[in-house]
């Protein structure tokens, strides 16, 4: 698709953000510039297949660090901005919430000013062709009953400090829409899985577990119920929404995927089972833990907005996104082993609220 675009994206060393960079780079002729904190879940080795492109620039900095931020949009004539760099997992923001509030909060703040200030200073024209895509999440939502799903006008109802911190991000992008007339597109999205996660999160943590012979923690009962995304399905998502989305407005991605966690956890133990047999089954090693604080039960994304509006749908389904996901991993222990053994182990986390 050629475009010349020049996209500024933040967080690109994240799950998402990586899984963009490597969509633009690949599939459309966009300059790419890679601003990312290189935070405790960034992964430079997940861009290696791109970094030397001549269309992709890395830069290490903080989205809350103004002149750097502005420098860059001056220098690269960024004409769009995909705003991914956030603080994103629950249990890490009942510990430390604060990181939250300034990562999420105070640095979305300090990037859609530095964004005004570019704006105010394109042409005409080059206005026309400026937008700010502000990437979130479905948590904002709260949670839903048995029935239902989170369309782009359901109220927000966050219930952690994660999700609050997002729905004030999200807040903010849109008041800077309306009132300094900033071209912001927002956009929410359910659980992603797919290659290249941090082992933090369900879907890694239990496939990495599980082939070591470890416990599966499952929070509560198992009943959780969540719509699973394949991140590259959420990249065309996202590129979508920036091209032909509409200033001012949101649209939701989901994989119309629901799941309860316990069905989740079971389905990796299979596919390992039979990829990677074990002396016993893996089921055999699911461990019922305590809740978590605040855990919302369920999520369910209405996604016909993007459908019809973006012309966008999910072309993964989630029992072969699954099994492409743990082959995945199954075949590259070069990429998380480190992390495994220098960054995040597998522990509990978000029990602060508990001492």
């Amino acid at each position: 698709m050629k475009t010349g675009r020049r996209v500024l994206i933040t967080g690109g060393c994240g799950f998402i953000g990586a899984a963009l960079c490597r969509y633009l780079i690949d599939e459309t002729d966009a300059r790419v510039v890679n601003l990312d904190k290189l935070t405790y879940a960034a992964n430079p080795a997940s861009l290696a297949d791109i970094e030397s492109d001549p269309r992709y620039r890395f830069v290490r900095g903080d989205i809350g660090d103004r002149a750097l931020v502005s420098g860059l949009l001056a220098e690269e004539r960024i004409d769009a901005v995909m705003h991914l760099a956030a603080e994103s997992h629950v249990d890490r923001s009942i510990d430390a919430a604060g990181d939250f509030i300034e990562t999420n909060i105070v640095g979305t703040y300090a990037l859609l000013e530095a964004a005004r200030a570019h704006f105010s200073d394109l042409s005409a024209d080059d206005r026309g062709r400026f937008r700010f895509l502000h990437v979130s999440t479905d948590e904002v939502y709260g949670s839903l009953g048995a029935e239902g799903y989170f369309t782009e006008t359901t109220a927000y109802d966050p219930s952690s400090p994660y999700s609050a911190s997002k729905a004030a991000s999200d807040h903010l992008a849109s008041a800077w829409c309306r009132t300094y007339g900033l071209p912001v597109v927002i956009t929410n999205c359910s659980n992603n899985y797919g290659p290249r996660q941090f082992p933090e999160k369900l879907i890694p943590l239990i496939t990495l577990n599980a082939l070591e012979g470890r416990e599966l923690p499952v929070y509560g009962k198992g009943e959780n119920v969540r719509d699973w995304l394949y991140v590259e399905d959420h990249a065309r998502g996202l590129w979508a929404a920036l091209q032909h989305g509409q200033i001012g407005e949101k649209y939701n991605f989901g994989g119309s995927a629901e799941r309860r966690n316990i069905d989740v956890v079971g389905t990796i133990c299979d596919i390992l089972d039979q990829l990677s047999p074990a002396t016993a089954p893996r089921r055999d090693l699911i461990r019922f833990v305590t809740d978590r604080p605040g855990h919302d039960m369920r999520y369910a994304i209405d996604a016909g907005r993007a459908h019809d509006v973006l012309g966008w749908k999910p072309l993964q389904s989630f029992e072969s996104g699954l099994e492409a996901t743990v082959r995945w991993y199954l075949s590259n222990e070069g990429w998380w082993r480190p992390l495994r053994e220098g960054v995040y182990a597998g522990s509990r986390l978000g029990l602060s609220s508990r001492k």
